[in-house]
Order: structure tokens, then C-alpha cells, then sequence
């Protein structure tokens, strides 16, 4: 430990950042030398099942649940947690939003790893034609096809998830946009002006006194009809 921290390999943070200072790193390694350390071993899973038992569990969960999260401020997220020393009671902890996102980001994988990854014929680039293999060798049917969609059945349900059948809950409704607003005309302030029409030879009336902005802002003074 003493040779890690003078390497600079070691890095402490939220309540061990005061262990940092090398001064408080000596001071809190004496006082570990001081006690008499028990190795403690479990004993091994009883197989196979009892591993795949275990990790099954969470393999889909996310690192705290919604359910747990008892109070949120600006500062504080206050959540509910179990005691497991003491008889898996529960009780409340308060963290600071920095030191909670820090222990919510360790539970995320770095990028290019996955939580679950398949080896062997189950591989995501040859899955396909192993399977077929395993099926021919073991003499085993093949899976029977998935019936596709029948267009005589109407539309899907939409409060039902086209991938897993499951049943969503409507979070927010987002309203369609509203009709887009008229584009501001320009009148201009003498409206018995004249335009010339050279095609014509000769000078007509403006409609209405209405002026196109593109020719004339910045020429003659405008007000927002």
C-alpha cells in the first residue's frame, strides 16, 4: 500500500479524500498495522445453478431503484438502504448530488464492455449457423417459424411494446404544434403612393398600400400591419 500511494496509483474520493495528504495516509496505515487482521473465506456456491441463480438477479437492474429514492433537492438525494450487519433493517442515507452520481456512475460499465456477452455458439457473429449445426448433429427440429403480421388484424394495440408484449405507461402527453403563425405584412405610411410599371409605361395604384419588405425596408418608414 505504501509503495502504491508513493507510485501515485491510488486515488480517494468522497470520504477517503482526506487520505490524499500523506501525513493522513501514514497515520491511517499505522493505525491498520495495530489491529489483527482474520483472512475470512466463504465457502464456495453449491454449483452451477446456485452462480446462475445469483448473477440472474442482476444482470437487468440498474444500480438503485426508483422505489428507494425516498427525497431529491438541488443539493441532497435522501434513499433507503438495508443494514445487512444489523439484522437487514432499513434505513436512510443523505448524500450530495456529486457524491451520489460518483456511486451511481460505478455501477456503469466503461465503454466497449457489455454486461452480458455470449462466447461460444451462442456468439453474436456466427450464432446463426452454429445453431444450425448443433440442430443437424444433434438431429434436433428446427424451432418453428415466427408467424409474421397479418394485415387483416387492424393496427396494434398502442398501449402494448411491439418487441416484448409488455404494457406501457403513458409518462407525458406532447401536443401537436399549432398552426404556424401569419407571416407579418408591412404597410407603408403614404399608401397613395405610385408604383412606376416600366413594362406598361405608365404608373399604377399600390394595393391597398401594402409594400413587399424585401424592396423596401430601410427606404420609407414601415408599420407592422
Amino acid at each position: 500500500m505504501a509503495a502504491a500511494f508513493q507510485a501515485g496509483s491510488l486515488s480517494f474520493v468522497g470520504d477517503l479524500a482526506s487520505l490524499a495528504e500523506p501525513a493522513a495516509f501514514a497515520r491511517r496505515l499505522r493505525e491498520q498495522k495495530r489491529k489483527e487482521w482474520v483472512v475470512y473465506a466463504k465457502p464456495p456456491f453449491g454449483g452451477p445453478a446456485q452462480v446462475l441463480a445469483y448473477l440472474g438477479r442482476y444482470t437487468h437492474r440498474v444500480a438503485i431503484a426508483n422505489s428507494r429514492l425516498v427525497n431529491m433537492s438541488d443539493d441532497d438525494i435522501t434513499f433507503r438502504w438495508k443494514d445487512y450487519r444489523n439484522h437487514d433493517k432499513s434505513k436512510l442515507m443523505t448524500l450530495s448530488a456529486d457524491e451520489f452520481i460518483r456511486r451511481f456512475l460505478l455501477h456503469t460499465l466503461p465503454d466497449g464492455f457489455h454486461r452480458i456477452r455470449h462466447y461460444g455458439f451462442l456468439a453474436n457473429g456466427r450464432r446463426s449457423a452454429k445453431l444450425v449445426l448443433c440442430r443437424t448433429l444433434l438431429q434436433a427440429e428446427p424451432p418453428p417459424a415466427t408467424p409474421s403480421a397479418d394485415p387483416d388484424q387492424g393496427p396494434p394495440h398502442l398501449d402494448r411494446c411491439r418487441d416484448c408484449g409488455g404494457i406501457m405507461v403513458t409518462i407525458s402527453v406532447v401536443a401537436p404544434p399549432g398552426p404556424r403563425a401569419p407571416r407579418p405584412t408591412f404597410r407603408c405610411d403614404s399608401s397613395s403612393r405610385t408604383n412606376e410599371d416600366p413594362s406598361r409605361g405608365r404608373s399604377r395604384p399600390l394595393r391597398g398600400g401594402l409594400l413587399d419588405w424585401r424592396h423596401h425596408l430601410g427606404i420609407r418608414t414601415l408599420i407592422l400591419g
